[in-house]
C-alpha cells in the first residue's frame, strides 16, 4: 500500500493528533487506553497530525484500505480490536461534532475463531510442575494450575492476600468481584522458599529493581522491584514449554487443564464454576469437556472384563 496520502486540513478544522488525544484523555482505565492508543497512534502517523479529523468521513475507501493493510494479516481478536477502538473514537468524534459521517463503514468486524487449546495431559502437567525451573516459575504454575484462576488474576496477588493457613487467596476477578481462590500441597510446599519472609508488596516480583516510572502499588518496598507482568510471565512459560512436539503452551493452559481434570474427576458443575469464577455455565461448557486422556482411563476403570483389585 506504502505511506498513505496525507489528507488536507480544512480552515477551522480539527487536528487528528489533538482528537486522538483528547479522545484518549477520556479513557480511565489504564490497560483500555494503552490498547485503543496502539491504533490511534498509527492513525495519526500514517494520515499526519495536522489531518483534519472531519475529512476522514468523507473517505471510507481510504481508511479501510489503509486499516486492511495494516491489521488484515493480523488474528481476528487484534483486528477486532483495533477496529473496536477506532470506532470508539469516532463515535466520540462525532459527539463532538468534529467529523460527520463513518470513515469505517466498509469495515465489519471478525468472526472470531473457536478456542482450540486443549487440556494438557496429567502426566505433562506433572512433569512440567517437577521441571528445574526458576522457584518463581514454578510457584506460579503450580498455582494456576491448582486454583485454575486466571493468570491476570493470580499476577495481581500482593502477599497480604494471601491466608497460607487456610491454603487460599481473595482475587478480583473479570467484572470486578471479589472471589476466594485456593490451592494444594504443591503451592503450599513452594511458596513459603519463595517468600522468605517478605509480607509487603506484589507476590511475583520482577528479577530486578523497578523504573522509577512504575506505579507506587507495583513495587516491593523492601526489595525495590516491580510486580510481574503478564507478558514476562507468559514468555517465560512458553520458553520452557516449547520443546515439546505440540509446544509451546500458555499460561491459559493450566487453567484448562485443571478445570477438564476436575470435571473427569467427577465434580459438580457448582463447584467447577467457583473453582473457574464462572457465572455462566455456557462459559464453563467448554472446560467440562472430558480429554482423550479421560475417556481412556474411564473406559478402563469400568471394563467388566478387567480384573479388580480387592476392595474396588
Amino acid at each position: 500500500m506504502g505511506q498513505v496520502r496525507r489528507l488536507p486540513r480544512s480552515a477551522g478544522g480539527v487536528r487528528l493528533a489533538d482528537a486522538v488525544r483528547i479522545y484518549l484523555a477520556t479513557i480511565t482505565v489504564p490497560n483500555t487506553r494503552a490498547t485503543y492508543a496502539a491504533a490511534l497512534v498509527r492513525l495519526v502517523a500514517d494520515f499526519g497530525a495536522d489531518t483534519d479529523v472531519a475529512l476522514l468521513g468523507s473517505e471510507p475507501d481510504r481508511v479501510s484500505g489503509w486499516f486492511t493493510f495494516v491489521w488484515g494479516g493480523k488474528s481476528a481478536k487484534t483486528f477486532n480490536i483495533r477496529l473496536t477502538a477506532l470506532g470508539s473514537a469516532c463515535g466520540y468524534w462525532r459527539e463532538q461534532q468534529w467529523l460527520a459521517g463513518d470513515p469505517l463503514v466498509r469495515l465489519r468486524a471478525r468472526p472470531a475463531p473457536p478456542d482450540t487449546s486443549k487440556a494438557l495431559s496429567r502426566d505433562r502437567v506433572a512433569e512440567i510442575l517437577g521441571s528445574d525451573a526458576g522457584l518463581r516459575q514454578r510457584v506460579l504454575w503450580h498455582l494456576l494450575y491448582e486454583s485454575s484462576a486466571r493468570a491476570e488474576e493470580v499476577l495481581m496477588l500482593d502477599v497480604p492476600d494471601l491466608d497460607i493457613a487456610n491454603r487460599c487467596a481473595v482475587v478480583t476477578r473479570k467484572g470486578g468481584a471479589r472471589e476466594v481462590i485456593a490451592w494444594q500441597t504443591g503451592t503450599s510446599r513452594l511458596l513459603p522458599r519463595m517468600l522468605a519472609g517478605r509480607r509487603t508488596g506484589p507476590l511475583f516480583l520482577t528479577d530486578r529493581r523497578a523504573r522509577p516510572s512504575v506505579a507506587r502499588n507495583d513495587v516491593d518496598p523492601v526489595t525495590g522491584r516491580a510486580r510481574l507482568s503478564y507478558r514476562r510471565a507468559a514468555e517465560l512459560f512458553e520458553a520452557h514449554t516449547g520443546h515439546y512436539d505440540n509446544g509451546p503452551y500458555t499460561l491459559h493452559q493450566l487453567r484448562h487443564s485443571r478445570l477438564t481434570h476436575a470435571a473427569e474427576d467427577g465434580a459438580s458443575t457448582p463447584l467447577l464454576m467457583k473453582l473457574s469464577g464462572h457465572t455462566s455455565v455456557r462459559s464453563l461448557a467448554k472446560y467440562a469437556r472430558v480429554s482423550d486422556e479421560g475417556l481412556r482411563r474411564y473406559q478402563a476403570d469400568t471394563d467388566p472384563a478387567a480384573r479388580r483389585r480387592p476392595g474396588r
